[in-house]
């Protein structure tokens, strides 16, 4: 174990040349530079936000939502019929044209029937909109909290105004009693949210999102074991400008409330796309890769920074093409459309497509099956 530590802490990787780790372990009196070893304090502090997030959605957003209308338990379940649930658990969960018109004869029940049975099915154990708005206001509430702690706290810090000074001095920069805790609360809430995605809300991005959770657990702890909390700071504050408005579109989504989640929408995508899209590549990874290659020069763990922080600019493209595609569907639609990872099925859309389908597969005219949901479409306003 011996070893392996030694080859793990190795110093030419972590440090750059010239500066070891016994430089760094006797700071100036009263002060204390980080240790990797100050980061296992996020792992108590995850588990107690885990918990403060259970009580939270069960006491204080369970109870708005109820304010706001919005009823727990889920949508309606599906009869019992022991065919169908054969075919939902054994062959398919979404049934095609030829599964539907055969398991119609069988049951002696019209395709709409059984189509209506498969998305009650699909739906019936996943979370409702009740649910969805308590995670949501959860969220929220961290975000914007995380937020406004996260932009106070760099206001007075000079390396908010001049990026530069993330890293004169570098690495002998002192570890600030708010810079540790605005560090290691972040971390700590990412690790929350890594390991409670498993029981949270499934949406289509799952992996894409566990992979940003894992980057950002790592750029979290990594940057603070090499002491780059500076620009690491800057980062958490550059993504945290724009999570609590998504989240804030979200919940007005589900009170109804369109023309606030339209405003809100648009009002995220804005800032999303200055933050994630000009401000980071522009400022922040101009800083990590030619400010600090001018004032401290790279090494090993540098190059890995830099590289963790350009996947994370990946994803950031990736997702901006997903609002893009809601941006796109509002302007179609005449409003903002669901969720694009979403999973719960409340229009009725499916059901027109596998009619179309039955349709075609007997010959009838493929020309109408277009115009009929293109008409449907433009006339409903309403759904999501």
């Amino acid at each position: 174990m011996a070893a392996l530590s030694a080859w793990f802490w190795n110093e030419r990787f972590w440090l750059p040349h010239n500066v070891t780790w016994a430089d760094l372990a006797n700071p100036p009196p009263g002060k204390e530079y980080p240790k990797p070893g100050h980061l296992l304090a996020a792992l108590p502090l995850a588990l107690g936000i885990f918990v403060v997030r259970i009580l939270f959605e069960r006491f204080i957003a369970s109870a708005c939502a109820r304010r706001l209308h919005i009823q727990p338990g889920g949508g309606r379940r599906a009869q019992p019929n022991v065919l169908l649930e054969k075919v939902f658990t054994s062959i398919t969960k979404n049934p095609d044209s030829r599964h539907l018109d055969g398991l119609s004869k069988q049951l002696d029940w019209e395709v709409r029937k059984v189509q209506r049975w498969f998305r009650h099915r699909r739906n019936q154990d996943k979370p409702s909109t009740h649910t969805k708005f308590c995670e949501s206001m959860w969220r929220f509430s961290f975000y914007l909290g995380i937020f406004i702690y996260g932009l106070q706290f760099l206001w007075q810090s000079p390396w908010m105004w001049d990026t530069r000074h993330c890293w004169y001095g570098y690495p002998y920069q002192i570890m600030t009693p708010g810079l540790y805790h605005y560090y290691v609360t972040e971390l700590a809430f990412y690790w929350s949210l890594m390991f409670s995605q498993f029981r949270d809300i499934k949406r289509k991005d799952f992996l894409i999102m566990f992979i940003h959770h894992l980057a950002t657990v790592s750029l979290i702890s990594f940057s603070y074991a090499n002491n780059m909390a500076r620009v690491g700071s800057l980062v958490l504050c550059v993504h945290d400008a724009s999570d609590f408005l998504l989240e804030a579109a979200k919940m007005t989504n589900y009170a109804k409330c369109q023309r606030l989640c339209d405003f809100l929408f648009i009002l995220f995508s804005g800032v999303f796309y200055v933050t994630r899209l000009v401000i980071f590549p522009v400022w922040i990874l101009n800083s990590t890769m030619f400010e600090s290659w001018a004032i401290v020069g790279p090494y090993p763990s540098w190059w890995l920074f830099n590289v963790l922080l350009l996947l994370l600019q990946v994803l950031h493209i990736f997702w901006s093409y997903l609002i893009s595609r809601i941006a796109y569907k509002a302007i179609m639609r005449g409003k903002v459309c669901n969720d694009v990872r979403s999973d719960v099925e409340s229009s009725s859309e499916e059901e027109r497509d596998a009619t179309e389908g039955l349709r075609a597969s007997k010959g009838e005219n493929g020309t109408n099956g277009h115009c009929a949901p293109a008409r449907a479409r433009t006339q409903n306003h309403s759904s999501w």
